[in-house]
C-alpha cells in the first residue's frame, strides 16, 4: 500500500479511535477541519464518538451532529445550516449493488438541507437529497429523496406529512462530556 494512503488512513483511525472521544468540541472540530479538510461552519456541534469516513463533507453553521454518528463523505456528504441530527444516524454515500457480480461500488453524495431534523437512528442511503426542514422520523431508512418541509418516516421512509414553514430557530447545544445536560 503507498505511503499517503497509509498517512491518510492513520488521520482517519486518530480520529475515530481517539480524538472523537475527547471530551472538548473545539479538539474535535480543530482535527476534522486541519487534519481531516472538513469544512465546518461557525457555531456547529459535533458531539463524542462520531465515525468520520472521506473528506469530502461540508457541514453548516449552528448544525448538531449528535453522539455516535457514521458520517460516510467518500461520495460526499453536504450538511446545511440549523441542521438537528439525532444520536446514532448513518449518513451513508457509498454502498454496493446487489445486482453487481462483482459487487460494484455505488457511490452517490448525500444532501441535507437547511434546518433539516433527523430522528435517532436514522439512516439515510446515497443519493439520497432531503429538502430545507426535512424531518426524518426515528429509525426511518431513507432509500429516496424527501422535498423541502417533507416529514418522512418507516422503512423505506415514506412522506407522513408537511412541516411548518415558519421556520426561524437558531441551534445551539453543546452539553458537556458525552451527556444531554444543556447548560
Amino acid at each position: 500500500m503507498n505511503p499517503k494512503r497509509i498517512a491518510v488512513a492513520a488521520a482517519y483511525f486518530g480520529y475515530n479511535a481517539f480524538v472523537t472521544r475527547l471530551p472538548f468540541y473545539s479538539l474535535r472540530s480543530l482535527y476534522l477541519s486541519k487534519v481531516l479538510g472538513i469544512r465546518i461552519g461557525k457555531g456547529t456541534a459535533i458531539h463524542m464518538g462520531c465515525f468520520v469516513t472521506g473528506r469530502n463533507i461540508s457541514i453548516g453553521e449552528n448544525t448538531v451532529i449528535n453522539r455516535r454518528c457514521h458520517l460516510d463523505g467518500r461520495a460526499g456528504l453536504e450538511i446545511g445550516s440549523n441542521v438537528s441530527i439525532s444520536p446514532e444516524c448513518y449518513l451513508v454515500s457509498l454502498g454496493h449493488d446487489p445486482q453487481s457480480p462483482g459487487f460494484d461500488a455505488v457511490a452517490k453524495p448525500v444532501s441535507i438541507g437547511d434546518r433539516a431534523w433527523l430522528g435517532a437512528r436514522a439512516l439515510v442511503l446515497p443519493g439520497v437529497r432531503l429538502g430545507e426542514g426535512c424531518v426524518v422520523g426515528a429509525g426511518s431508512v431513507v432509500t429516496k429523496s424527501a422535498e423541502p418541509f417533507a416529514m418522512v418516516a418507516g422503512n423505506p421512509a415514506r412522506k407522513i406529512g408537511e412541516r411548518s414553514r415558519d421556520l426561524r430557530y437558531v441551534l445551539e447545544y453543546f452539553p458537556p462530556f458525552d451527556t444531554d445536560i444543556a447548560g
